[in-house]
């Protein structure tokens, strides 16, 4: 109870700029929960193969990639409500076009701007949070946001599945166009979140901003953080790392239920919302294992752990155990991202902390984009019981790389700032 009430009061503290987020942040969430995890089935559905649905997921995540810095600097530039107005007008429009349009090549270039567009959603949120916000409230406030997402997708995932067989078993309407409806309708909610940031009022933070930009020079910056520099790039790699094994098997979960089990729309749905919740508890009890073994071992032990489940995951005839393995690995590999995220936050300067989210993110991004062609071609040339567990069997070697390089690249550097690190995540 001591808990709740705790949480309570920091929620009432918080000013109607984060308050009014949130509300865009739940709609935003729910939309593309709902539209992710029927889209790989329209493809399907129009009768293209599986190629194309690697292809569009790379589109996305190398336009994510492409902008997601120089977003970062119109962020900057032009302030965050407008940023997100921007971002969330179009992405709710390539969204529509992807549910409507069947031609390949539209498709491909309605994904390429909504991964360019969303990507300015990405770079402007914790932004926006931070500058609204004093330091004591923002553990708890960043928490917030990373549950709310977890549990707007939870509903979204859900929502997809039952509301596309909902029209196409119980109304009788053809697959096609059941999955179509539901896309639309995730699109308008999508769209729905833009209505709270009119009323959001930007800070003066802008002006300063615009103040430091006229001192700002490239090579100055390089020559008085060089040490910074050097930092983000050791996280950069760890998290291509990972990305690549993400890459290849996050985007096609959906399908991996489907091929293997011959499971409906509804329980996919279901399934992967649950994966969600399950991440939202696992960041509950991340911070725990931190005051245990420390930040940088408790992000690869909870890595670590995951494997066992991935592989499990990957060589299964069971939906009971697949699902079990789904959901462990789910909320263990997710449970180090907060700490992972903290402790880059407490080692990079102030002023290039959004630049470190922004690389962070693009090169994330980037492992999607390489290897979303590379799975679905080898679930195409091996079929659905080899084929994924090829494809999960080389995630967990990447994994596995990535999380013994983060232990190594950062065990001693964990021992510089134990105060401050502690502070960060206590």
């Amino acid at each position: 109870m001591n808990i709740v009430t705790e949480w309570k009061q920091q929620f009432s503290s918080y000013n109607s700029n984060i308050k009014l987020f949130f509300i865009t942040n739940i709609c935003t969430q729910i939309g593309m929960g709902i539209f992710m995890v029927i889209y790989n089935f329209y493809i399907r559905e129009l009768g293209f193969n599986e190629n194309l649905n690697g292809n569009i997921i790379a589109m996305t995540a190398l336009a994510s990639a492409i902008i997601l810095i120089p977003a970062g600097i119109i962020s900057d530039r032009l302030g965050r409500k407008k940023v997100m107005l921007l971002g969330i007008v179009t992405t709710a429009c390539a969204l529509m076009a992807r549910s409507i349009f069947e031609m390949e090549s539209f498709l491909l270039i309605a994904a390429f701007i909504g991964g360019l567009s969303n990507a300015f959603i990405q770079v402007s949120a914790i932004p926006w949070l931070a500058e609204n916000s004093n330091q004591s409230q923002r553990v708890h406030l960043f928490s917030y946001h990373a549950a709310t997402m977890m549990v707007a997708n939870v509903i979204g995932n859900a929502a997809g599945g039952l509301l596309t067989d909902t029209f196409s078993i119980l109304l009788q309407i053809p697959q096609i166009w059941s999955i179509r409806i539901t896309l639309i309708i995730a699109s308008i909610i999508f769209f729905i979140g833009i209505l709270p940031i009119f009323k959001m009022s930007e800070q003066t933070k802008v002006k300063v901003n615009s103040i430091n930009k006229k001192k700002f020079s490239i090579k100055k910056a390089w020559n008085q953080n060089r040490k910074h520099f050097k930092l983000i790039a050791l996280f950069a790699i760890a998290q291509l790392i990972i990305g690549f094994g993400s890459g290849l098997v996050i985007p096609y979960l959906n399908l991996y239920f489907a091929d293997r089990f011959n499971t409906n729309n509804s329980t996919i749905g279901i399934i992967l919302s649950l994966g969600q919740a399950a991440t939202a508890i696992a960041m509950i009890i991340g911070p725990l294992v931190v005051k245990k073994v420390g930040e940088v071992k408790a992000v690869v032990y909870l890595q670590l752990c995951s494997l066992p489940f991935l592989l499990l995951t990957a060589y299964t005839e069971s939906l009971l155990l697949a699902s079990i393995g789904f959901l462990f690995r789910q909320a263990l590999m997710n449970a180090g991202n907060p700490i992972q995220a903290s402790l880059m936050m407490a080692r990079v300067d102030d002023s290039m902390k959004g630049f470190a989210n922004s690389v962070n993110q693009m090169v994330f991004s980037l492992g999607w984009a390489l290897m979303g062609p590379v799975s679905t071609s080898i679930v195409v040339i091996y079929g659905a019981y080899w084929g994924y567990a090829y494809v999960f069997s080389i995630t967990a070697s990447l994994y596995l790389i990535g999380s013994l390089y983060f232990y190594f690249m950062f065990k001693d550097r964990a021992r510089m700032k134990p105060q401050q690190t502690f502070a960060k995540i206590s």
